[in-house]
Parts: structure tokens; sequence; C-alpha cells
């Protein structure tokens, strides 16, 4: 097998090349899978590159294979010995009672390697997103005469949770504050953390100051680059989901905080890789910093926060929510908060309303049997 070649980018659109890598990269990732998948699937491929975007695309593949692969080592329903090998007449022997009995496999199964054994397990949303990626497939397929039957109507129903049943998880302010202290101070790490925190603590409190202003993704931020940013016209530029750009204002905690980062600790260019040139937030490697980096960075200092351990620790994800429920209980308007955070629709910021998550607060607070705590209030 042949080394496997660099890839370089000719760019002739608006966006950087790192941007552009990365959509390429998600476009290798589903062709890869195409490629282990049934040839009868080909133009069902095709459906879901014209209709879907690319991340949403590579989930429905994704959860495709697993299913073929189920069929391959779990079942009678083919005598294929590889997922690429199943025929479409094999696909269209099955029927919903075994899309059923697969998605009740999905909860919990085992898979063994070598040194041990792994138990996997899948919440409702996990297997509702299984249930609607088959459900698309088997509805093109019947709809393209591929299939005799559209079996699609007798899958079992997976009821989740709606959004308001689900509790928003957001720091509070006072948490946030805290947080913001440990990163500034070095305050709450352990030794270990505490070295690299000299390393890295201007990094660490310009990525944490821009997740909470504006409320950015994690693959928003990680994306970021020197020349996304016009400090003349104190501004940012940030590519969104759907191929969108979007212009952020800075404010001056943001550029200040950045100043210092690029200032005192970001490598100066003739010191890096030509690819990492341009990439704001770097390693100590000098290399763009990593999701799973900048992940874990965000879990360590938001434990901090909430006074829990590390394992304990909030998401970028969680970030952004704390950006909604702050701005929102800050009585601006929903309105405001939907175009700064980019939702599509207005009821998902709405689910972010600070009343919301404080009500149960406000009730118990002084609601106690302890008199010694009662006490204590009243005083």
């Amino acid at each position: 097998m042949g080394e496997k070649k660099e890839v370089r980018i000719h760019n002739k659109s608006d966006k950087p090349d790192n941007i552009v890598l990365k959509e390429q990269e998600i476009l290798d990732k589903c062709e890869e899978i195409e490629s282990e998948l049934p040839r009868c699937l080909r133009t069902f491929f095709l459906y879901l590159k014209s209709n879907l975007l690319p991340m949403s695309r590579l989930a429905y593949l994704r959860d495709i294979r697993f299913f073929m692969e189920y069929l391959v080592h779990e079942t009678d329903l083919t005598q294929a010995e590889s997922a690429g090998d199943i025929k479409i007449e094999d696909i269209d022997q099955i029927r919903g009672m075994d899309i059923n009995v697969f998605l009740d496999y999905c909860r919990r199964y085992k898979v063994e390697k070598e040194t041990c054994i792994y138990v996997y397990e899948n919440d409702k949303r996990s297997l509702a997103r299984k249930r609607s990626s088959l459900s698309v497939m088997f509805k093109y397929l019947y709809r393209e005469e591929l299939i005799s039957k559209n079996i699609t109507d007798s899958f079992d129903p997976i009821k989740v949770p709606k959004p308001t049943e689900r509790e928003i998880k957001a720091l509070q302010d006072d948490e946030v504050m805290k947080m913001l202290d440990a990163v500034t101070t070095g305050e709450h790490l352990t030794k270990k953390e505490h070295e690299f925190w000299k390393k890295t603590k201007y990094r660490d409190r310009t990525i944490l100051l821009l997740f909470l202003t504006y409320g950015l993704r994690l693959s928003e931020l990680q994306q970021l680059n020197l020349s996304s940013f016009n400090f003349g016209r104190g501004e940012f530029k940030i590519y969104r989901k759907r191929g969108k750009e979007s212009i952020m204002p800075l404010n001056h905690t943001v550029s200040a905080a950045l100043e210092a980062y690029i200032t005192h600790e970001r490598p100066p260019e003739e010191e890096l890789s030509e690819e990492n040139k341009d990439a704001l937030f770097l390693s100590l490697q000098g290399r763009r910093m990593t999701d799973r980096q900048i992940r874990e960075l965000v879990k360590k200092y938001t434990s901090i926060g909430l006074s829990t351990s590390r394992s304990g620790g909030y998401s970028p994800h969680k970030l952004r929510a704390t950006t909604a429920t702050s701005l929102i209980g800050r009585g601006n308007s929903i309105y405001d908060v939907q175009a700064l955070l980019d939702h599509e629709n207005v009821t998902t910021t709405q689910l972010y309303a600070a009343h919301k998550k404080n009500v149960k607060r406000d009730l118990v607070k002084n609601f106690e049997w302890d008199e010694t705590v009662q006490d204590k209030h009243n005083e």
C-alpha cells in the first residue's frame, strides 16, 4: 500500500483554506464509508449528498454502515460476508419487525476486542436518529422501485423527551466568575495543570471568553484564524453551519484578551509550519488545537466553576447555553439572542429563558426544614 498523499487546497473561494480543508475531510469520510457499503445504494448516496449538510450526511452513512454490519454479523438475513456484498434482494426481504429488533439490539450491545469487551449503550435520541436514517433509506429505495414494499410504517415509534422536558445545563453567573478567576490566577488547579497553565493561561482565558461572549459552536471557534479578525473595524468573521458567514463585533474584554494572548503566548509566524501560521489557537506543539483539546480545556475550567470533579465539567455546548441564559436573564430580546446564536427557530432560543432555569431555585431558597438553617436566613 502506498503512502498517503498530502492534500493541498487550490482555493479560489472567499473561505480560508482551513475551512475548505475541514469540509473536504468530512466529504472524504463520507466517500470512504460509501465505498464499504453495497453498490446498489449508489443512487441513494447521491440523494444524501444533494439533500443533507455534510455532517448530517456523515451521520446517516455511519448509521447505515452499522446496520449493514449488523445484518452480516448478527443475523441470517443475508449470506454476504461483508457489508459491501449485501444485495438489493437481501434488503428487499427485510421487514419492519427486523428493524425493530435491530433498534432493540442498539439499546445495549457488546463488541469483543482482543484485550477486552466493550459495552455500548444508546439513549433514546441516538436510537431515534438511527431509526430516522434507516427510514430515509427504505423510503428512498421504495420510491425508486428498488424494493417492493414500504416497511417504514411498521417501525416502532421512539418517544424522545421534548426540549421543554430536558433540564438546561448552563453555568450561573457566580460559577462563570469562579471559572474565569481560576484561569486568570491559576487557583484550584493541580500541580501538573498549573505547570501547563503557566504556558497557556492567556490562550485558555481567550477561548473561554469567546465561548461565553458569543455562544460559539466548538467548530466555529476551532477554525478561527488570525486573518478572521479585523481589529481596525473591531470585528471578526466566523463560518456557521450551512456555509453561512457571520460578522461578530469585538468588545473590550475579548479584544484585550486576544491582544494579551497574541503578544505574550502565541509563537511568531516564522516559528510555525505553513499550515499553522494563520491558526489562532495553537497547542504547545505549535499546531492548530483540535476539537478534543478544546473540549478538555473547557471541561477542566467549568469543573472548577461548578466545584465538581474534572469528569463533571461541562462541554463547550454548555457554555453556549450559558451565553443564552445569561443574555436573556439580563433582559435582552429573545430575537436578538437568536440572531447571535444562529438558531434557525426562535423556539430553540426560548428554551434558554432564564426564569425557567431559576424558578426552582427561587422557590426553595427560603423553604428550609432545618430550623438552624432557617434562623441563618432570617438573620
